[in-house]
């Protein structure tokens, strides 16, 4: 996908930045790189949830999980529909993790400090997940809120009332607004409110996520595509708005 030096891609009718006034990121695999190593030990975690839960081993747990999160889009969402689990108590189990894996990040948060208007974080995870990896990386100061999963109404993304919902909740205007996230399917919808969409990628290979959490896929709802997003803040973004 990338020739070798290159880090950002734009599709020939990709929509810039010149209007946006709305800065909305994602939060895991999306602000903070792989080698933080926040994910896989979240994914451990939920594991570990659907283990006690069913009395299960962990390879069972393991497969069963992989298929909650297939099926209903997050293993959060399936345990709500089929054992009524807290939501609340879930989110608090599968976010206790180490968070001194995380680097202060002063390049991306200058480069987001720099970003004219407002900025958002919109996340299937919880606020308080958000607000304690977004302080590790120095840049939770610079956002005015978290969109969370308790704010969703425990609906996930890709689903588009989760967008909606998001939109209508902060009085964002979805064509003055861009959206950077780590999975191609989150952003469909996204761009067909009028959104610009730019995918962020790993710089290699994460063995732990899926190969379809991390395509950097040429499609019609993807404008942009970075596999280094303070990079890409600093020499697409700014100079498009100065």
């Amino acid at each position: 996908m990338f020739l070798p030096g290159e880090s950002h891609l734009s599709s020939a009718g990709s929509r810039g930045f010149s209007t946006i006034d709305t800065w909305v990121f994602d939060l895991d695999n999306t602000l903070y790189p792989s080698d933080a190593r926040v994910w896989p030990q979240v994914d451990e975690r939920i594991t570990l949830y659907v283990m006690q839960l069913y009395g299960l081993d962990g390879i069972s747990a393991r497969a069963l999980q992989k298929h909650f999160y297939h099926r209903y889009g997050t293993t959060l969402k399936a345990l709500m529909v089929e054992e009524k689990v807290d939501p609340y108590h879930f989110l608090d189990f599968a976010h206790d993790i180490d968070h001194s894996t995380i680097r202060l990040d002063t390049a991306l948060g200058d480069a987001i400090e720099q970003l004219p208007g407002r900025k958002l974080i919109l996340t299937n995870g919880s606020r308080r997940h958000a607000e304690n990896v977004a302080a590790k990386l120095g840049i939770l100061d610079h956002f005015e809120d978290v969109f969370d999963i308790a704010a969703a109404d425990f609906i996930p993304k890709p689903e588009r009332s989760t967008y909606e919902r998001f939109l209508d909740r902060h009085g964002v205007d979805p064509h003055r607004s861009a959206l950077f996230e780590d999975i191609a399917r989150n952003l469909v919808v996204p761009h067909d409110l009028g959104m610009a969409t730019v995918l962020v990628v790993p710089r290699t290979i994460d063995p732990f996520r899926e190969a379809f959490e991390q395509e950097a896929v040429k499609e019609p709802h993807i404008d942009h595509i970075t596999n280094d997003l303070a990079a890409f803040l600093n020499e697409r973004v700014l100079p498009a708005i100065r």
